[in-house]
């Protein structure tokens, strides 16, 4: 029987398992354990908020979310969210699951960097994000208990450095695309790590353009 907490547990049905496996093969102990409490974090906040969610999407989407980090999954020009969003989708399609469903979860993925927009948008968008801005940014981390944060990261481990390990692996994830990180928060990552890296200039961008004025 998997792990239950306040009413919340993976759902038990074929995709949710296989799921599991695909992220369980393919991602680091760090990855997989980040992204198993974000499901846990999303379906928590779903339950405080009192807002309705199909758990079966949103594990999909928490457990791929940073599946475009992997090498398997990295293309060489999308951003990272955008690759774990494309596997996501093509996994989900063998499973026949309804477009607009698929839809939501590629989103879900895309956005889930992109703050002051899921929020605003389907149960299972908003909730990937909250659950991802609470295991790295601890946004909301106050809404839980003592007991619920601890029960959770007994069953899936914080690292004893995680902080620096998360943004090590985004780090390596996306050093090879840096143009990838243009207008999102993953240019503050390598300029943290890359004394060499110059971000581009959205302004630069304008002024540069082929227009004469």
């Amino acid at each position: 029987m998997s792990f239950t907490l306040q009413g919340v547990r993976i759902p038990d049905t074929q995709m949710a398992r296989d799921t599991t496996t695909f992220i369980r093969d393919t991602e680091s102990d760090l990855l997989f354990n980040h992204s198993s409490r974000v499901f846990y974090w999303a379906a928590l906040a779903g339950r405080q908020r009192d807002i309705k969610v199909d758990h079966e999407l949103l594990y999909v989407g928490c457990m791929f979310h940073d599946i475009g980090l992997t090498h398997e999954h990295c293309s060489c020009d999308k951003r990272f969210e955008v690759d774990g969003a494309n596997a996501a989708r093509e996994f989900m399609q063998s499973y026949g699951v309804k477009q607009e469903d698929i839809d939501k979860v590629w989103t879900a993925i895309a956005l889930h960097t992109t703050p002051g927009i899921p929020e605003f948008m389907a149960p299972e968008i908003a909730l990937v994000t909250a659950g991802v801005e609470m295991d790295v940014l601890g946004m909301g981390y106050e809404t839980f208990s003592d007991a619920d944060r601890e029960a959770v990261v007994m069953q899936h481990p914080r690292t004893p450095d995680f902080k620096e390990d998360i943004i090590q692996a985004f780090y390596d994830g996306i050093k090879h695309k840096p143009a990838t990180t243009f207008g999102n928060v993953k240019a503050d990552v390598l300029k943290d790590k890359d004394a060499q890296f110059t971000p581009m200039n959205f302004c630069n961008v304008i002024r540069q353009s082929r227009w004469r004025s």
